[in-house]
């Protein structure tokens, strides 16, 4: 997937990584977003950058997914729901190394104003288990 968006354009991965940069000004040294009546090219590029990292995301997931994150704002939201609904346990991967991978996927969504109750994901940590693994 990087290999084909960089392809595309190298910033549209860049965005999936880092979020959409959204067109700010400073006036007195206080940055504030910008007026949609100041944009100039170089604002409308960068939006529209997101708008075709999200469309390139939508187009490579199936339909049960699409309705997944087609409420997401950003591509790099759209990207962490994708991992998100998608997290397995990797082979020779270790307990601990899973729920820091989990964390960190769940602690950047919650960074993006998405999160997901207590109880549904200690389930999901818990379907991932290893089958070799039992409680003490």
């Amino acid at each position: 997937m990087t290999i084909f968006l960089q392809s595309l354009d190298h910033q549209l991965w860049h965005i999936i990584v880092n979020g959409p940069r959204m067109p700010t000004r400073t006036i007195e040294g206080v940055v504030s977003p910008k007026p949609e009546n100041e944009y100039n090219d170089n604002d409308f590029r960068m939006l529209q950058l997101n708008s075709k990292a999200k469309h390139v995301l939508f187009c490579a997931v199936g339909p049960h997914e699409f309705n997944r994150i087609s409420s997401c704002d950003s591509a790099k939201e759209i990207m962490l729901v994708h991992e998100y609904e998608l997290f397995i346990m990797h082979d020779n991967e270790s307990i601990s190394d899973m729920f820091t991978r989990f964390t960190t996927i769940i602690n950047s969504l919650k960074n993006l104003g998405k999160s997901y109750p207590n109880q549904e994901l200690v389930r999901k940590i818990l379907r991932f288990l290893p089958k070799s693994w039992t409680p003490k």
